[in-house]
């Protein structure tokens, strides 16, 4: 009884100081050593097990390990792992592997895999491009205008989201991974975005000088297409340079061969995929901050200066689920994208709201929702992956999925990754799904007039 009138004197008496200058003085310190000591030697042992070892080894729920089957009532015909190495081009790689199935069958491949690269020299000269526009567009704004600083803070990455992936393949259409094959700046970016930033912040301020001397129309331009021109410059030496047209054929698992053709990019995309719009795909967006059943559009998210910024529904999590299985029962795998990191078991490539047991271990609880996740930064979409396989109950509830990720065939289960329906509630953001699987009643929401948000609200980071 004595013990516990002291703590809570105790913690008085530090709510009291605190309030009176809100600094942690050596008053004020004491007091909460003298609380923690109270305590203290029930800590012991946790101390000791956190300062030598791993915390997701000591939280691990021991419960879950080994139980999860990694089968499936409905999955996705699919064609092997990629691997993005250490880059951010998650989005880029799902979108590529969605359609990656469709070839390799039609063609009766044994394997086939698209070039990252070319697509990956396109998104970063646009954005370069996006850039350099958005600071003529602000240019009369002071730098610590609210958008100003946000084009300068970030202003070119690789990540990015399906609208980023449909702007890439309608302009610049696809080729086969041997056609621009990777590079080891193309699968390690740190140092070409970290150069390109630079630049593009040296060429945004020169350019606002040039405003600022009344210089516009063709010289403005000019001197812009100078910047342009070096950054594509840069980026052939970093990445090679993208062709513009180039001889392919097929060879088949019984070691048929195609005709030998000459293609542009373009054409190659429009022969492989005659009737892939798109048009046809639509976004969903789970974001319990904001109201449901609105279309909401992010502005500036994109790459490409014409292109389609970033557009989604926002809907409560059950009823993505429900276009999500239908697209799935089709044998139709679906651009999505998640807070990978949270409760995720690597070793076994599970993702359990119950894998860590934090609080058990620390004596704190954890009490945020989905919403104040969202909010406060500390959860958002941050990864995109293929989405391909549902196990459901009697009822046809959905009671797991499995993602197709493109980390490479050793990391998680052989490259994929299991997730719990609960974890979809509480982790899953984004799913892109042909309008053929999505009821006619939840197709004309997406003709209302799209409330345009900021670029940078905390809910809109771009997938890595």
């Amino acid at each position: 009884m004595k013990k516990t009138f002291l703590i809570l004197v105790s913690i008085f008496l530090i709510q009291f100081i605190y309030a009176q200058s809100g600094s942690l003085d050596n008053n004020t310190l004491n007091i909460i050593r003298n609380n923690y000591s109270q305590k203290a030697n029930d800590d012991i042992a946790i101390k000791n097990a956190l300062t030598n070892n791993d915390i997701t080894k000591l939280a691990l729920n021991r419960e879950l390990v080994g139980k999860e089957t990694h089968d499936f009532k409905y999955k996705v015909k699919v064609t092997g792992i990629t691997d993005q190495k250490s880059s951010g081009r998650c989005w880029m790689f799902t979108g590529l592997n969605a359609l990656r199935p469709q070839l390799i069958d039609e063609k009766n491949l044994s394997n086939f895999e698209f070039s990252t690269n070319y697509l990956y020299f396109f998104d970063m000269l646009e954005k370069s491009n996006l850039f350099l526009e958005g600071i003529l567009k602000y240019s009369d704004k002071e730098m610590d205008d609210r958008t100003v600083d946000w084009f300068f803070r970030e202003p070119i990455g690789d990540g990015g989201v399906w609208n980023s992936f449909a702007n890439l393949v309608n302009k610049y259409g696809l080729v086969p991974k041997s056609v621009m094959p990777e590079t080891y700046h193309s699968e390690n970016t740190r140092w070409l975005n970290t150069i390109l930033k630079s630049k593009l912040r040296e060429y945004g301020l020169e350019l606002r000088e040039i405003r600022k001397k009344g210089i516009s129309g063709k010289k403005l331009q000019s001197a812009k297409m100078e910047m342009i021109s070096e950054i594509y410059r840069l980026l052939v030496l970093f990445l090679g340079e993208p062709p513009t047209e180039f001889k392919y054929r097929f060879v088949d698992k019984n070691n048929n061969i195609s005709q030998l053709k000459t293609y542009t990019p373009q054409d190659f995309f429009k022969e492989i995929f005659p009737n892939y719009n798109t048009e046809d795909y639509l976004m969903f967006m789970n974001d319990p901050t904001r109201e449901y059943y609105k279309v909401y559009e992010i502005d500036f998210d994109r790459n490409v200066m014409e292109g389609k910024n970033w557009i989604y529904l926002n809907l409560p999590s059950d009823e993505i689920k429900v276009f999500a299985l239908n697209s799935i029962k089709n044998n139709e795998a679906l651009y999505a994208s998640c807070d990978v990191g949270k409760q995720l078991y690597r070793d076994e490539g599970t993702m359990d709201v119950n894998n860590y047991n934090f609080e058990a271990l620390l004596g704190t609880k954890f009490k945020m929702d989905k919403a104040k996740r969202i909010i406060t930064y500390d959860s958002g979409s941050a990864h995109a992956m293929l989405l391909m396989a549902c196990d459901t109950d009697q009822d046809d509830k959905p009671t797991k999925w499995q993602f197709e990720n493109s980390w490479g065939s050793n990391y998680g289960h052989k490259g994929y990754l299991t997730f719990t329906d609960q974890w979809f509630d509480e982790y899953m953001f984004r799913v892109v799904v042909n309008k053929k699987f999505i009821d006619a009643k939840t197709l004309k929401l997406f003709e209302q007039e799209s409330i345009l948000l900021p670029p940078w609200d905390p809910m809109f980071l771009n997938d890595n």
